[in-house]
């Protein structure tokens, strides 16, 4: 289908298309790469009366690296994310993450932003971002503040940005040790059915640090404390795996649909997170 007519803004700062959403309100919505809201207005399930496109902001692209401080601007592409040795070494689990996100034509155009700032529980960056702890930088009319990525979302589609803000970068510290993203998926391009994030961290032969985090397992992405404590101060064997396993399992809230019932949502929950962990602690 074609879309309803809508007016093109194409700002070349932030602070233009900052003020042209506060200026447009509800009628206006800002485009990153497009595969989220493109095939929404194609399918006139979203009427937008004017489309602000970020593509022309030089500062929202580029990837910065100041010691451990990883810094991602918005309409860098996860294509982008791939190819870029400096962040391979420092937080390699992107590259891996990217590299299962949908097709090479998606990546080419899908932005981290984007994927980020839309609230999707499918979405593959979210929980990644919050196993690394990342904070989420918007720029609105009255200036600039941070919101972590654990704090960020509220519900489906629903996050703590305001409706005049735009989200800029996505910063965090590298983390060292090992790691892992792993991911269910019924084809290729599809959305998980059941994907995890795993950091760990290893010192003397146990488990220093850990941070586990989930995706499109509930309405938000899910990110577990208390598998990190189950991981915490062990051996990382296996009934310390399947204590944490347990423990992130309980802390999800699978809905049934076109992937599956719940109960199967859970199994396979359980091997990807099980299979995260193995692998993050055999790389620590």
């Amino acid at each position: 289908m074609i879309p309803a007519a809508f007016e093109y803004h194409r700002p070349v700062d932030v602070t233009s298309a900052a003020s042209l959403l506060r200026r447009l309100g509800d009628e206006a919505r800002v485009l990153a790469g497009g595969h989220s809201l493109i095939p929404m207005m194609k399918l006139r399930m979203a009427a937008i009366e004017h489309l602000i496109d970020l593509q022309d902001i030089d500062a929202l692209k580029g990837i910065s690296i100041d010691g451990d401080t990883v810094t991602i601007g918005a309409m860098v592409t996860q294509a982008e994310l791939i190819a870029h040795e400096g962040l391979a070494k420092v937080a390699p689990i992107l590259r891996e993450a990217a590299l299962q996100i949908a097709d090479p034509q998606v990546r080419y155009m899908g932005t981290l932003g984007g994927n980020v700032a839309n609230g999707d529980p499918g979405n593959d960056m979210p929980g990644l971002m919050q196993a690394l702890g990342a904070a989420f930088l918007l720029t609105g009319p009255d200036g600039a503040r941070e919101v972590a990525a654990r704090d960020f979302y509220e519900a489906a589609y629903m996050t703590a940005r305001e409706e005049d803000e735009i989200l800029t970068a996505v910063r965090f510290t590298a983390p060292p040790g090992g790691y892992a993203y792993e991911k269910q998926k019924r084809k290729i391009g599809d959305y998980a059915t059941a994907a995890a994030a795993v950091l760990i961290g290893k010192e003397g032969g146990r488990v220093a640090h850990a941070s586990v985090a989930m995706t499109n397992l509930s309405d938000t992405p899910v990110w577990s404390p208390a598998a990190a404590k189950a991981l915490t101060g062990t051996d990382c064997g296996p009934e310390a795996i399947r204590a944490a396993t347990e423990a992130a399992l309980a802390d999800i809230d699978p809905t049934e649909d076109n992937r599956g019932p719940v109960a199967f949502k859970r199994h396979v929950a359980g091997i990807i997170i099980t299979r995260a962990i193995q692998r993050a602690w055999s790389r620590a």
